[in-house]
């Protein structure tokens, strides 16, 4: 019997995550509220950008994907320029303990300075609970959210989805498309893509 209850216990568990982990969240619905803790410990949360545009964007540095974009200083330049007009740029890594992209907070501060990251500031979700709510499935992934608190994109960054930092070039980029058009009070001309890059390791 015990084993029977043992059983099922861990079907319905089983059951319960998978339908977390397909959680979405479609542009022109409220962005879920997080609190989160930073690398450096201070604690964030969404509410206190309410007024402003913020992006959140997973991150794994150990991801080829993701490298393609700091390697060259793609992401870091987004991140400077965007934040320079006001946007709240924050990088969130939702790698569990045990998984590729998950560091200490002392590492990550030490990856962050090697990389020269603009972001406002790395946020640590080790249990994944923020990237389930928002259905965050690869990195990198971007949501755009408007400062009313609606989600005004997510997706990719742009439509090349290689590893290879020579595709930036002559790319799409829907993160700049989403952005120049929430800061200018216009519609998002393609609010919803498919991200691409490496799974987030949840």
């Amino acid at each position: 019997m015990k084993k029977t209850m043992s059983i099922l216990t861990a079907v319905l568990l089983f059951a319960l995550l998978s339908a977390c982990a397909v959680a979405d969240v479609n542009p022109g619905s409220s962005a879920p509220g997080f609190t989160l803790t930073d690398t450096r410990g201070a604690t964030h949360s969404l509410s206190d950008f309410a007024g402003h545009v913020v992006v959140l964007e997973w991150i794994n540095t150990d991801c080829p994907f993701v490298k393609k974009h700091y390697g060259p200083g793609n992401m870091q330049s987004l991140q400077e320029s965007y934040g320079a007009k006001g946007v709240v740029w924050l990088s969130i890594c939702s790698s569990t303990p045990g998984k590729q992209g998950h560091f200490t907070p002392e590492e990550w501060n030490q990856i962050l300075e090697a990389n020269g990251s603009n972001a406002k500031a790395v946020l640590l979700d080790t249990d994944g609970q923020v990237g389930l709510a928002y259905g965050a499935k690869t990195t990198p992934h971007l949501f755009v959210i408007a400062p009313d608190g609606t989600l005004v994109y997510n997706g990719a960054i742009d439509d090349k989805p290689s590893t290879r930092s020579e595709d930036i070039e002559g790319a799409r980029s829907y993160i700049s498309e989403a952005l120049d058009a929430v800061l200018a009070g216009e519609p998002v001309p393609v609010a919803r893509t498919t991200p691409y890059g490496c799974s987030v390791k949840y």
